[in-house]
């Protein structure tokens, strides 16, 4: 996959968005074409986590490629404006840098006043050059946003659907790159698209909503609900009404990437832009009678992670729409966690990756097939401060996910989770407690305390050789 040295590149991301639910990852109810095209033309990487499942600490990681507890470590942290940032390295390269929509990194304290209408002064913008977005906000009708400065300042209310409206900025904002001269005079431009959909409220335009509610009752249509969610009848018809108005704002969602991706053909830049959609954190949707996010499980920690050049998935799209079968993509089973997106974004761009980033490149596996030197066989999680979420786990805990198919995670001093995914998919067996897997725990737990140790983390890890003495002593 190799266009240019010196791509364009788009970020696509929502919140709130599980890994599960796209069509390209075998959803049998949600229709995501555009999306679906860029993974067929592309790459999908199908084990890619957020090791932080909750958007501040995501998205501080996502913005400067260093870990959580080390930038915004929990709920309502504010990102230091001294950080430096993605956008500051695009921007030592020559590249026009621009960023659209959610930002959730400033530290507003929703309880103190109204966050949607609070404005991010220019200094805490992560040195986006262009900037038209808001701090938070969960009334996708009500969004107001902000951008510019001193006398060039504004704030204004979307007109519409907040998914439609910055969509729309970002055409305008590649119309106009488009403008500024011919094909040999343009800058290189990064761009970011972050929306608020598919996070609750589960409200989408009419015409995705009719997709799978009858409108005239509100019913939802049947949906299949994950073989983990509990079989108590009055909660799954709750989560199959969350889980219809999600799809449907995921829908939306790929309606407007469609958009995205037609704008760059329209102006000449599909074949040299790389589009990279994904999401900062899952939704448990009922899964194990949790809601929303914060938990280990797959549901809230697995995200989509697909990269593909936009020439390209616009071919794709059209093969599919022909009937073609054989736009399968690539699948890479790297470990690839929020920390290594900077660092894979500049590398796709052969940008210096700065020093301070602690997370991998893994562009080898967009441009070549091949794995990153040194490449990780795990990907480190975290939940580091209590959230105060009410549907979810509201205690801090550390854990892995093992590219051989394990995941372990452990409370304060005690070990909580241990699955075998190759055998248990849906996370339905707890081994932590079952002594005939000590071993494979001690493996494990090692190789958590390996990443503790890398990424300068502080956590209390259960002492597994006591727990063994007293199993040799009860065996004796």
């Amino acid at each position: 996959m190799s266009h240019t040295t010196r791509p364009n590149v788009i970020w696509i991301f929502g919140d709130q968005h599980p890994w599960h639910a796209l069509g390209c990852n075998g959803n049998p109810d949600v229709k995501t074409p555009n999306i679906d095209a860029i993974a067929a033309a592309g790459v999908n990487f199908v084990n890619a986590v957020a090791g932080y499942p909750l958007c501040c600490p995501f998205r501080g990681s996502l913005l400067t490629g260093r870990y959580p507890h080390k930038v915004v470590p929990g709920h309502q942290y504010q990102m230091d404006p001294a950080e430096r940032t993605v956008a500051h390295a695009f921007n030592e390269a020559g590249y026009k840098t621009a960023y659209f929509g959610k930002w959730h990194v400033d530290g507003f304290q929703e309880e103190h006043g109204d966050v949607a209408r609070h404005v991010v002064p220019p200094e805490r913008r992560g040195g986006f050059q262009r900037w038209v977005g808001y701090e938070n906000n969960n009334k996708q009708w009500d969004t107001w946003v902000h951008g510019g400065e001193g006398g060039d300042a504004f704030q204004y209310k979307l007109p519409d659907f907040e998914t439609d409206c910055l969509a729309a900025l970002l055409v305008d904002y590649i119309k106009g790159v488009r403008a500024e001269g011919g094909p040999g005079d343009l800058a290189p431009f990064f761009a970011v698209l972050s929306v608020q959909p598919p996070h609750n409220p589960y409200f989408a335009p009419e015409e995705f909503m009719e997709r799978y509610f009858d409108l005239d009752t509100f019913t939802p249509k049947p949906l299949h609900l994950r073989e983990n969610v509990p079989p108590i009848e009055a909660f799954r018809e709750a989560i199959t009404r969350d889980l219809a108005g999600a799809y449907a704002m995921i829908e939306n969602l790929d309606w407007n990437v469609g958009r995205v991706l037609d704008a760059l053909v329209a102006s000449g830049l599909a074949r040299d832009t790389i589009v990279v959609f994904f999401s900062d954190h899952g939704d448990m949707h009922g899964s194990h009678g949790h809601q929303r996010k914060t938990s280990p499980y797959n549901e809230s920690v697995r995200v989509p992670m697909i990269v593909g050049y936009a020439a390209d998935s616009i071919a794709s799209r059209k093969a599919a729409g022909a009937g073609a079968t054989d736009q399968a993509g690539r699948r890479s089973d790297a470990m690839l966690n929020h920390v290594d997106l900077a660092p894979t974004t500049l590398g796709l761009c052969h940008v210096p990756i700065p020093k301070a980033m602690e997370g991998t490149d893994y562009s080898g596996h967009v441009l070549r097939g091949q794995r990153a030197p040194g490449e990780p066989e795990s990907a480190y999680l975290q939940s580091v401060i209590p959230t105060g979420h009410g549907d979810c786990v509201d205690k801090p805990w550390r854990g892995v996910l093992t590219r051989d198919g394990w995941k372990y995670v452990c409370f304060e001093g005690v070990e909580w989770l241990m699955f075998n995914l190759n055998d248990d998919p849906f996370e339905l067996q707890n081994l932590a407690h079952y002594t005939r897997y000590l071993r494979e725990k001690k493996r494990l737990n090692a190789v958590l305390e390996h990443w503790i140790e890398r990424a300068g983390d502080t956590f209390t890890l259960p002492d597994l050789g006591a727990r063994e003495r007293r199993i040799q002593e009860v065996a004796r």
